[in-house]
């Protein structure tokens, strides 16, 4: 039978000023400005590339402009993990880094591991997760102001500090009043939101995160929502060995915000996660072990509970 054909793939090294791109036979190395001008002058060289799957690492979003005026002039892209781009190099024994061959070695991860194109977030959810990164930077910056404070004896700074604390604290909570407000003016994430937050243990900040960082959430079975969280276990097992199976990657952002909602939970008499976490501990598992069992299961459940559109929904049924 013959196989479908395989979309050439463009290696794409993105910086906060340059595109430094790799094109399968091309004569000379393509490099173009990081902004709008240069994106067209990008898509123009790759007018004899049709159908071609343009492959990027994720670059602390450098690369969110190229691949949104990447896909609006109907190109395919996929944005990769940096850190696994770095790991087939070491594999392949290619130590050199430059932005020249960096974007070689893209083109060649990605002809290799043939990346499923990565697709736009709506505005909406882009929208909210800005504001959820905004917000996780003011929280963070008040854990170590406060951390500060501790060690300070002049009243002179210990005042300038709480003054700072203050207006954080206003931030963060005004922040929190503008997630709800996107979140109410679109109907689709409202609707969403209102069934997420139904659940016992899942408050506003654990929704926002999942509509903005897991938009595949209610589309996939259980064993893959779990793994794009970074919460199914990985085997690490050899010949006779058998290891403890450990949980590893996927997006980070949604496992935080589980993990604060499943120690939320903990604190709550009536909580049915607290009473399942004093089953799991008392069974022998391990603290570590029983709360990351409750974040999967707090995942899980959500996930069948998006999919069913239903408020109460058995997860291993999803």
């Amino acid at each position: 039978m013959e196989q479908s054909r395989q979309p050439p793939i463009i290696g794409l090294d993105v910086s906060k000023a340059w595109l430094d791109g790799y094109l399968p036979g091309a004569v000379r190395p393509l490099r173009v400005g990081n902004d709008a001008a240069g994106i067209r002058a990008l898509v123009r060289s790759l007018g004899d590339h049709a159908g071609c799957l343009v492959v990027m690492e994720a670059s602390g979003g450098y690369e969110r402009t190229a691949h949104r005026e990447l896909v609006a002039r109907g190109v395919l892209a996929a944005i990769v993990n940096s850190k696994r781009v770095r790991d087939f190099a070491r594999g392949m024994g290619l130590e050199a880094k430059t932005d020249r061959v960096d974007a070689r070695l893209i083109a060649r991860y990605g002809a290799t591991m043939r990346p499923a194109a990565t697709p736009v977030p709506d505005p909406a959810r882009a929208e909210l997760r800005e504001i959820l990164a905004c917000r996780r930077r003011l929280v963070d910056e008040i854990a170590v102001r406060k951390q500060q404070l501790e060690h300070l004896h002049s009243p002179l700074v210990r005042a300038r500090l709480e003054r700072a604390l203050a207006f954080l604290r206003q931030e963060v909570k005004e922040l929190l009043t503008l997630l709800r407000e996107r979140i109410a003016a679109d109907q689709v994430l409202a609707a969403d939101c209102a069934l997420l937050t139904s659940m016992p243990g899942c408050g506003p900040i654990l929704a926002a995160t999942l509509l903005a960082e897991l938009p595949e959430l209610g589309a996939l079975d259980r064993r893959k929502v779990a793994a794009l969280a970074g919460l199914a276990p990985v085997a690490r097992d050899s010949g006779l060995r058998e290891h403890r199976r450990v949980i590893k990657g996927g997006r980070g952002q949604v496992r935080r915000a589980l993990y604060m909602a499943a120690v939320a939970s903990l604190k709550t008499d009536k909580s049915p996660l607290k009473a399942r976490y004093a089953r799991l501990t008392a069974r022998g598992k391990p603290p570590k072990l029983a709360l990351t069992a409750l974040m999967r299961t707090m995942l899980v459940t959500l996930n069948a509970m998006l999919k069913a559109k239903s408020a109460r929904q058995d997860p291993r049924q999803s």
